[in-house]
């Protein structure tokens, strides 16, 4: 039996795991023979070292199937011999199933064995010698927190025997023991503290004065040894900072002493040096050394009436707001929830700041300061995760102060700097930054949508007439456009912010645009069991709001993204949902007006802007192709048919993507359908293409105007056969001398003029004169309206005089503005600016 129970925690470390699993398991196996092979009274003398040490393995066990074999050895024992204690109430509670998950055998089925007097001791004293060292940090830390709960059943053994063991192993140079120690030490202490509160009872009844001593030194006696460096830094620091956050939470008697600086130079230190620590940890020290300053503040630095010590604030949060320009990513966001985490306290008063004089703006320092590392700049583009982390701290700030409508900026959210929150958490709505990465702009966005969602809600509960109906149609159309974007997880985000803020379950956020149509569509009941990150389900619902005018144009652009994606799923489903709000509106003439509109309107807002443009012309392309716009193609030159194909003709002006180009090739195929003007451009644009200088254009222009000519009856059947003969015959991956002679033959035929090659002398002229507005800049002086060109000259200084030139294109005519010549100077520099035909 001895041998059993030493097998039944046999681990043997090597190098970074350790190997014994097997023989536990084997261990199991035995003491469920025994319960076959011997009779209860002989087993009785040592039923209780048996069941202790299977209770043990049940609970404690790293790997699930010692657990599972343990508890079936128990099963075995309680079934058979009948002696082992309380064998049916644990049975219950750590069945088969019930011990495969590792945390709920720590912290629950734990708590529940240990009320039974028998394994209360023998369970501590496991975690003490064998778990508390071991070597998966997971397991340090869950015995941690249980040791936390089972001091709650023995609180004098707890205090007496284990606690002096701890603050003993807190020395070791063993990494693993004293990381394994610390973090008891600091489960212990705040489980005491809470007891002694809960009793009304002083601490020192649990705690005595050497304990808290102990305490005390730890962390200088680990700066004292250096251990905060090398390998094993990263797990101490993190170790420390949960010491100090449930010391702090536990109101410790440290206020005043010297190891609150020590603390507060531990935090900092941690904050600032985030990029020197491994990727995987860096996360969970960040949280650790956050949390940490959050009680740290709470409980020792605001004094008890209320005000904090005005040098002590003002230093801690300059500090703060200066480390937040850092050069390193990982130091501002750091600094930026530190900043978040302080206590109201310490946030009044430093909400804004003013300057010296009256005359200057004043700036709202704290919010001023997270909101600039919310802004992308060139030298930190790729600082995601610092924005990310600059809203939480924004929206954490907000909760905190509180909101007053009519009260000062410096102490809470009101009139006066209500709007410059909302533009921030706005603007970050617009961040589709990406990278190596990916699309890590994704992480700002959910970060501003949670964070609208908390500040909207809170306005509406405490202040609703800072809402205005402005900034309020602002925040549902963007959410909504996130809502309809192509990435699962962050539409299905959207979407839940979207319904929160339309069903919140306090009072109703005011100025909701199309409220009553919106509950219409989205009833609480219907939307609760919908899943939003299947595409299946979300694209049918998202798509009835295009109906609604205040939400179509945000809901069409993030739609558009995703019909013109390449998820399967998600173009399958949103092009379903697109089609059939589409179908609905083919007869409304004044819809489709409108409908049109907003899509060349999101065209022109974003042109050269490939993350919207070119799924936008893949759309395009489906829409046209599936007989969307059929109702124009009637009417010879469509204004819509017109500003499409400028549109197109811009977006594709001297790009070298290939993506791009065969989108915008497939659109200009599918706009032969346009009769008049329109086509003739079309179809010059489409042999203009055929002597691209890439071989790949040329063979999918040539492709894809075949398809076009057996589509769409646009050329007589005369000259049909002969034209598709030369698209088909012809190898448009030749020579471009070759190809450029089939490709005026297909302008004869067609009736299209012959495009002419521009002299290299003239396109360099032209390439220098357009080039002067990136060689000047103007600064210019007020001038007083009556000035004329024939006025003197001392009056003309800074004048701006407009003159058009014409420059021949192979379309026509196109104006060229040229202008801000100044007059009554020596010197004559102009600007180009080209303005739509």
């Amino acid at each position: 039996v001895p041998v059993i129970l030493k097998a039944l925690t046999y681990e043997e470390k090597r190098g970074a795991c350790s190997v014994g699993a097997n023989v536990r398991d084997a261990a199991c196996y035995v003491c469920w023979a025994f319960a076959r092979a011997y009779e209860p009274q002989e087993l009785k003398p040592f039923v209780a070292a048996i069941s202790s040490a299977l209770v043990l393995a049940t609970v404690f066990d790293r790997n699930v199937n010692c657990r599972r074999a343990a508890s079936a050895a128990f099963q075995e024992n309680v079934g058979r011999q009948g002696t082992f204690p309380h064998g049916i109430d644990i049975l219950t509670a750590a069945d088969y199933f019930a011990v495969g998950n590792r945390s709920n055998c720590f912290l629950d089925i734990s708590m529940f064995i240990a009320g039974f007097p028998e394994y209360t001791q023998p369970m501590i004293d496991h975690l003490v010698t064998m778990k508390i060292s071991h070597w998966d940090g997971v397991i340090r830390e869950l015995s941690a927190k249980a040791l936390q709960n089972l001091a709650q059943r023995a609180p004098e053994y707890a205090a007496q025997q284990v606690f002096p063991q701890l603050l003993a192993m807190t020395r070791s140079p063993d990494l693993h023991t004293r990381h394994g120690a610390v973090l008891a030490c600091a489960q212990v202490a705040r489980s005491l503290c809470r007891l002694a509160d809960q009793q009304g009872r002083p601490v020192a009844n649990f705690l005595d004065e050497e304990a808290v001593q102990g305490l005390k030194q730890i962390h200088q006696q680990l700066c004292d040894r250096q251990l905060y460096r090398g390998l094993g830094g990263e797990l101490m620091r993190q170790a420390v900072c949960i010491l100090i956050e449930n010391l702090s939470v536990s109101k410790m008697p440290f206020r005043g002493d010297a190891v609150i600086g020590g603390w507060q130079w531990l935090i900092h230190d941690t904050l600032r040096n985030l990029h020197l620590v491994s990727s995987r940890s860096r996360q969970q020290m960040k949280e650790a050394a956050v949390s940490a300053l959050a009680a740290l503040c709470s409980a020792y630095l605001t004094p008890e009436p209320g005000a904090a010590d005005p040098p002590a604030q003002g230093e801690l949060v300059e500090q703060y707001l200066a480390e937040l320009q850092s050069p390193e990513e990982m130091t501002r966001c750091g600094f930026a929830l530190a900043l978040g985490a302080l206590p109201a306290p310490l946030l009044w008063g430093q909400l804004r700041q003013a300057s010296g004089s009256a005359e200057d703006v004043i700036t709202f320092q704290v919010l001023a300061g997270l909101g600039a590392v919310t802004h992308i700049s060139p030298e930190d583009v790729g600082f995601a995760e610092s924005r990310r982390d600059a809203l939480k701290a924004i929206a954490r700030v907000c909760q905190t102060v509180g909101v007053r409508a009519e009260g000062s900026p410096d102490e809470a959210l009101c009139r006066e700097n209500i709007s410059q929150v909302y533009g921030v958490m706005l603007g970050c709505l617009s961040d589709y930054t990406t990278d190596s990465r990916g699309d890590v702009g994704a992480w700002v966005r959910e970060a501003a949508m949670t964070s609208l969602r908390d500040l909207t809600l809170l306005l509406a509960q405490e202040q609703p007439e800072l809402i205005e109906a402005r900034i309020c149609e602002q925040v549902m159309c963007c959410v909504a456009q996130q809502a309809s974007e192509k990435i699962d997880r962050f539409r299905a985000h959207a979407a839940r912010v979207f319904l929160a803020l339309l069903h919140s379950d306090g009072p109703a956020v005011p100025h909701v645009p199309h409220r009553q149509e919106l509950e219409r569509l989205f009833p609480r009941s219907a939307v609760a069991s919908v899943n939003w990150s299947a595409p299946s389900q979300a694209f049918p619902r998202v798509t009835q709001l295009l109906g609604l005018p205040a939400y179509r144009y945000h809901v069409l652009l993030g739609l558009v993204v995703s019909v013109g994606g390449l998820t399967e799923s998600t173009v399958r489903y949103s092009t379903q949902g697109l089609f059939e709000y589409m179908k609905g509106i083919q007869k409304d003439r004044p819809a489709l007006e409108d409908f049109s509109g907003t899509l060349l309107q999101i065209f022109q807002d974003n042109l050269l802007n490939d993350r919207v443009s070119v799924p936008l012309m893949k759309t395009l392309d489906q829409m046209l192709a599936n007989g969307c716009f059929d109702i124009f193609t009637t009417e010879e030159n469509h204004p819509f048919g017109v500003q499409l194909l400028a549109l197109c003709r811009e977006e594709l002006r001297k790009s070298k993507d290939v993506q791009k180009l065969r989108a915008g090739i497939a659109v200009f195929c599918a706009m032969v359908q346009f009769p008049g003007d329109v086509r003739r451009r079309v179809l010059l644009q489409l042999l203009l293409l055929l002597c691209h200088p890439f071989p790949v254009i040329r063979k999918a222009t040539a492709s894809q105007v075949y398809e076009m000519l057996l589509t769409y009856d646009v050329v007589g059947a005369d000259i049909l056969d002969e034209v598709m003969a030369v698209l088909s015959d012809t190898a448009w991956d030749a020579e471009l001398p070759v190809v450029r002679g089939q490709r005026n033959h297909l302008c004869d035929l067609l009736g299209v003029p012959r495009p002419q090659l521009v002299p290299k002398s003239l396109r360099k002229s032209c390439c220098r004169f357009l080039n002067f507005r990136f060689q000047f800049s103007r600064l210019w002086r007020p001038v007083p309206a009556e000035a004329t060109p024939e006025a003197e000259p001392s009056c003309l200084v800074g004048r701006r005089n407009r003159c058009v030139v014409s420059m021949e294109d192979l379309d026509g005519p196109r104006l060229v503005r040229v202008g801000d010549a100044e007059l009554g100077a020596r010197r004559r520099p102009f600007l180009m600016r080209p303005v739509h035909q």
